[in-house]
Protein backbone atom coordinates (compact mmCIF):
# COMPACT_ATOMS: atom_id res chain seq x y z
CA UNK A 1 0.00 0.00 0.00
CA UNK A 2 1.05 3.63 -0.45
CA UNK A 3 1.95 5.79 2.51
CA UNK A 4 0.99 9.35 1.64
CA UNK A 5 3.40 11.04 4.06
CA UNK A 6 6.52 9.48 2.52
CA UNK A 7 8.59 10.83 -0.37
CA UNK A 8 11.06 9.23 -2.74
CA UNK A 9 14.18 10.71 -4.32
CA UNK A 10 15.72 8.00 -6.51
CA UNK A 11 17.59 8.24 -9.81
CA UNK A 12 18.74 5.38 -12.05
CA UNK A 13 20.82 6.17 -15.14
CA UNK A 14 22.79 4.28 -17.78
CA UNK A 15 25.11 6.46 -19.78
CA UNK A 16 28.62 7.27 -20.92
CA UNK A 17 31.14 9.39 -19.06
CA UNK A 18 31.81 12.74 -20.71
CA UNK A 19 35.29 12.97 -19.17
CA UNK A 20 37.48 11.34 -16.53
CA UNK A 21 36.42 11.58 -12.88
CA UNK A 22 37.81 14.64 -11.08
CA UNK A 23 38.76 13.89 -7.46
CA UNK A 24 38.95 16.61 -4.79
CA UNK A 25 40.47 15.69 -1.42
CA UNK A 26 39.59 17.27 1.90
CA UNK A 27 40.83 16.91 5.46
CA UNK A 28 40.53 13.55 7.25
CA UNK A 29 41.10 11.63 4.00
CA UNK A 30 37.63 12.35 2.60
CA UNK A 31 37.15 13.08 -1.06
CA UNK A 32 34.52 13.87 -3.67
CA UNK A 33 34.54 12.71 -7.27
CA UNK A 34 32.69 14.62 -9.96
CA UNK A 35 31.97 13.71 -13.57
CA UNK A 36 29.32 14.28 -16.23
CA UNK A 37 27.27 11.41 -17.66
CA UNK A 38 25.52 11.50 -21.05
CA UNK A 39 22.23 9.73 -21.71
CA UNK A 40 20.70 9.59 -25.17
CA UNK A 41 17.16 9.61 -26.48
CA UNK A 42 15.68 10.00 -29.95
CA UNK A 43 12.44 10.74 -31.73
CA UNK A 44 11.18 11.07 -35.29
CA UNK A 45 10.49 14.63 -36.46
CA UNK A 46 6.90 14.78 -37.77
CA UNK A 47 7.72 17.22 -40.57
CA UNK A 48 10.92 15.70 -41.94
CA UNK A 49 10.54 12.07 -40.76
CA UNK A 50 14.20 12.30 -39.75
CA UNK A 51 15.47 10.67 -36.58
CA UNK A 52 16.55 13.33 -34.06
CA UNK A 53 19.04 12.40 -31.32
CA UNK A 54 18.93 14.20 -27.96
CA UNK A 55 21.71 14.01 -25.36
CA UNK A 56 21.07 14.90 -21.73
CA UNK A 57 24.03 15.63 -19.44
CA UNK A 58 23.88 14.71 -15.76
CA UNK A 59 26.29 15.88 -13.05
CA UNK A 60 27.38 12.92 -10.89
CA UNK A 61 28.91 13.17 -7.42
CA UNK A 62 30.65 10.25 -5.68
CA UNK A 63 31.94 10.27 -2.11
CA UNK A 64 35.09 8.83 -0.50
CA UNK A 65 35.94 5.19 -1.36
CA UNK A 66 33.26 5.01 -4.03
CA UNK A 67 34.78 8.10 -5.67
CA UNK A 68 38.28 6.61 -5.57
CA UNK A 69 37.13 3.28 -7.02
CA UNK A 70 35.20 4.90 -9.85
CA UNK A 71 38.13 7.22 -10.66
CA UNK A 72 40.51 4.26 -10.66
CA UNK A 73 38.52 1.93 -12.92
CA UNK A 74 36.60 4.08 -15.43
CA UNK A 75 37.53 6.67 -18.01
CA UNK A 76 35.92 9.00 -20.51
CA UNK A 77 33.49 7.14 -22.76
CA UNK A 78 32.92 4.18 -20.42
CA UNK A 79 29.35 2.97 -19.91
CA UNK A 80 28.03 3.08 -16.32
CA UNK A 81 24.85 2.24 -14.46
CA UNK A 82 24.39 4.52 -11.45
CA UNK A 83 21.80 4.82 -8.71
CA UNK A 84 21.47 7.75 -6.39
CA UNK A 85 19.39 10.76 -5.45
CA UNK A 86 18.97 14.26 -6.82
CA UNK A 87 20.38 17.22 -4.94
CA UNK A 88 20.27 20.89 -5.91
CA UNK A 89 22.77 23.17 -4.24
CA UNK A 90 23.84 26.76 -4.67
CA UNK A 91 27.32 28.19 -4.93
CA UNK A 92 28.91 31.54 -5.65
CA UNK A 93 30.60 31.72 -9.05
CA UNK A 94 33.85 33.58 -9.70
CA UNK A 95 31.87 36.52 -11.04
CA UNK A 96 30.08 36.83 -7.67
CA UNK A 97 26.73 35.55 -8.96
CA UNK A 98 24.84 32.85 -7.04
CA UNK A 99 24.39 29.79 -9.23
CA UNK A 100 22.47 26.55 -8.77
CA UNK A 101 23.48 23.06 -9.83
CA UNK A 102 21.48 19.83 -9.77
CA UNK A 103 23.54 16.71 -9.15
CA UNK A 104 23.01 13.00 -8.76
CA UNK A 105 24.61 11.92 -5.48
CA UNK A 106 25.57 8.37 -6.44
CA UNK A 107 25.16 5.53 -3.94
CA UNK A 108 25.69 2.53 -6.24
CA UNK A 109 27.63 1.95 -9.47
CA UNK A 110 27.92 -0.90 -11.97
CA UNK A 111 30.68 -0.76 -14.56
CA UNK A 112 29.17 -1.82 -17.91
CA UNK A 113 32.13 -1.36 -20.25
CA UNK A 114 33.87 -4.73 -20.70
CA UNK A 115 37.45 -4.71 -19.44
CA UNK A 116 40.36 -6.84 -20.55
CA UNK A 117 40.56 -10.15 -18.68
CA UNK A 118 43.82 -8.97 -17.07
CA UNK A 119 42.01 -6.09 -15.39
CA UNK A 120 40.02 -7.06 -12.32
CA UNK A 121 37.43 -4.63 -11.06
CA UNK A 122 36.32 -4.94 -7.44
CA UNK A 123 32.71 -4.15 -6.56
CA UNK A 124 32.11 -0.45 -5.93
CA UNK A 125 31.67 0.46 -2.28
CA UNK A 126 28.55 2.57 -1.68
CA UNK A 127 28.67 5.34 0.88
CA UNK A 128 25.95 7.32 2.59
CA UNK A 129 28.22 10.18 3.63
CA UNK A 130 27.58 13.73 2.41
CA UNK A 131 30.41 15.65 0.74
CA UNK A 132 31.96 18.33 2.94
CA UNK A 133 30.93 21.26 0.69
Amino acid sequence: YLIMNRTLNKVMLIGRLGNDVKLTYFEKESCVGQVSLATDDSYTDRNTQQRVEITQWHNLVFNNKLAENVAKYVKKGDLLYVEGRLRTRQYQAQDGQVRYITEVVVSDVNFLTPKKSSEEIPPATPTQEEPPF
